[in-house]
């Protein structure tokens, strides 16, 4: 097995502070590297370094959500798959950051207008017609499109439901709560 180190980078944090330390030597012929100030490292497709730039974040979600958007609602496919892609190929791009990033009720409703905008302008969905039937199932005999607050809000609750139970032993959680308790 052979690590990508040129991917790879360090940061240190003394305090709260960034400092400057040596080099983390591998072997004779590879090195990690320092993290410079302002650089940021991406890990699991979120870029951090002292922190989540959230709000730059959020912003880049964004942005690939249109982006993936646009790109669907222009191909040649049917009605159907073009549903089943945005909840396949760009609704993904959104959910994976619930948990990490904070995001506010207004941001996923204002993301949730985004495809039924789309629709429109693409004569997939009238705009007066009804918008809770773009969201009932496909098997329930509507268009099964992906609700992003529902999914945000049992995205969440998925994840205090596994911190409260799941974790009840583990110290880091339960420093966590004890620090968020005492804000």
């Amino acid at each position: 097995m052979d690590f990508g180190l040129e991917k790879c980078a360090k940061v240190t944090f003394k305090k709260g502070k960034l400092i400057h330390s040596q080099y983390l030597v591998i072997d004779i012929n590879r090195e990690i590297q320092d993290l410079e100030q302002g650089e940021t490292y991406k890990y699991l497709g979120i870029e951090e370094s002292d922190g989540i730039q959230r709000q730059q974040m959020k912003e880049r979600l964004k942005q690939e959500y249109r982006r993936r958007l646009r790109m669907i609602l222009k191909s040649e496919l049917n009605a159907r798959n073009k549903i089943t892609a945005i909840g396949a190929l760009a609704f993904p791009v959104l959910r994976y950051s619930f948990g990490i990033i904070n995001w506010r009720i207004e941001e996923i409703k204002q993301i949730d207008r985004e495809p039924r905008k789309m629709l429109t302008m693409q004569k997939m969905h009238q705009s007066k017609a009804d918008i809770d039937r773009l969201y009932v199932k496909r098997k329930e005999g509507e268009r099964g499109l992906v609700l992003v607050e529902a999914a945000y809000k049992a995205e969440i609750i998925n994840i205090a439901q596994y911190l409260n139970t799941k974790c009840k032993e583990d110290q880091f959680v339960n420093t966590v709560k004890v620090h968020e308790s005492t804000q």
